[in-house]
């Protein structure tokens, strides 16, 4: 039986969120005309390279009372396409006005907010090509494991640099996740050397679909992402990935995929280090 058809979004976001927000409506009424039912953004999707203070004032509120331009288009566009929608990075308003949450929102087809997913790995980091980024300082973190149904599918959110945890992605697996989204705004230097291998490993650990939507290509204050938009079923195998640009890749996540390989190989049950 053919499995749920996602469409994985490659952006190219600027400081400008009506902008950004124009080019998401175009792709996810592109992904609905493939015949996806969900369709996951990358981080950072509604803006990136703005100030840290217009980043923080777009933050806004993340549930279905939230009135925010955002979270307004996305439900907008699920409900009149009829297809869920993860917005996979955006300010969300926290205690601290100067700091908001870095949040993957989960929105249904009926463009019902279902679950929110606050970042909790913070990209504090000083790379010797001379790239910096303090992402605490401007980011306040979560701490909550989330996994949602969407389309069908028990799926567990995370954000860019949680990648590196491999806790995180067994924890969703305990939680029942059958895949994983992991939407990222990779920087080039980073993602030339461990995006393919970080994603392929996360799969094969925890037996699961890993479904990574990227930012790609020249953003202000002279940041590169590496784009690289891509789909790992639960073996490992690289079964879709973006070329260079903006644009939209669609993945089948074949029925019983997940239990074919677990039953193969129950690392689960076969674990001793808890």
């Amino acid at each position: 039986m053919p499995g749920p058809l996602v469409a994985l979004a490659q952006l190219n976001s600027q400081p400008d969120v009506a902008e950004n927000l124009a080019v998401v409506e175009r792709l996810v009424a592109e992904a609905a005309g493939r015949r996806a039912s969900i369709v996951v953004l990358p981080e950072n999707f509604a803006i990136m390279g703005a100030t840290e203070e217009e980043r923080a004032s777009s933050a806004e509120v993340l549930t279905n009372d939230g009135n925010g331009p955002i979270l307004t288009k996305l439900r907008e566009l699920a409900h009149a396409h009829a297809i869920a929608i993860v917005g996979g990075g955006m300010p969300e308003q926290s205690g601290d006005a100067a700091r908001p949450y870095n949040s993957c929102v989960a929105i249904d087809a009926r463009g019902e907010v279902v679950a929110v997913y606050r970042k909790i790995h913070l990209f504090d980091v000083d790379l010797a090509d001379g790239t910096a980024f303090t992402e605490s300082a401007y980011t306040s973190a979560g701490t909550g494991v989330v996994v949602c149904e969407l389309a069908g599918v028990k799926l567990g959110l995370s954000i860019c640099y949680d990648l590196r945890f491999p806790e995180l992605y067994r924890r969703l697996r305990e939680a029942g996740a059958d895949a994983v989204v992991v939407p990222a705004a990779f920087t080039l230097t980073t993602g030339r050397d461990h995006w393919h291998a970080l994603l392929r490993a996360r799969a094969i650990e925890q037996q699961v679909w890993v479904l990574a939507p990227g930012q790609w290509g020249a953003h202000p204050k002279g940041r590169m992402t590496y784009g690289k938009t891509l789909a790992v079923d639960p073996w490992g195998d690289v079964v879709a990935q973006a070329p260079e640009g903006v644009g939209i890749v669609v993945v089948e996540l074949r029925e019983g995929r997940t239990e074919e390989v677990r039953r193969a190989m129950p690392v689960a049950r076969h674990r001793v280090l808890v």
